[in-house]
């Protein structure tokens, strides 16, 4: 696991390096596809980076002319943004047709069942061969 101190130390070190092998801008759009793979980690990138700085990085590609990078930096940023809005609760904005999360196809998750949206119920106890307990602990 990767915490969120060790990507904000990571990332501060990035922004401040005095080599010029890579442009700053290609450092930020490589740590924000890369954390794209794990939640946790991408969770840090917005926390220690923020959108801001990515949507900066990615205009720096474009003045650059850098189109490779800038493109991945824009495909970064459309997946954190979905990220956002799904983690709001947002899902009507660009949604696709089929992917309404709803047994209704109404396009309204609320209008689901309680009983449709959670299929896990709670059940009887069941006792352990070797303990004597009841069936109904």
């Amino acid at each position: 696991m990767v915490s969120t101190t060790a990507v904000k130390r990571a990332l501060a070190a990035l922004a401040t390096r005095t080599d010029t092998a890579r442009r700053p801008y290609v450092a930020v759009i490589d740590e924000a596809d890369a954390a794209r793979a794990d939640v946790r980690r991408a969770a840090g990138f917005v926390d220690a980076v923020g959108l801001d700085r990515l949507a900066e990085a990615v205009a720096a590609a474009d003045r650059a002319g850098d189109e490779a990078i800038a493109s991945r930096g824009r495909e970064a940023l459309d997946a954190y943004r979905a990220f956002r809005r799904v983690a709001t609760g947002d899902t009507d904005e660009g949604s696709d047709a089929g992917g309404t999360g709803d047994a209704s196809g109404t396009g309204d998750i609320h209008d689901v069942d309680s009983a449709d949206r959670d299929h896990f119920r709670s059940g009887p106890g069941i006792p352990k061969p070797d303990t004597g307990q009841d069936a109904d602990r």
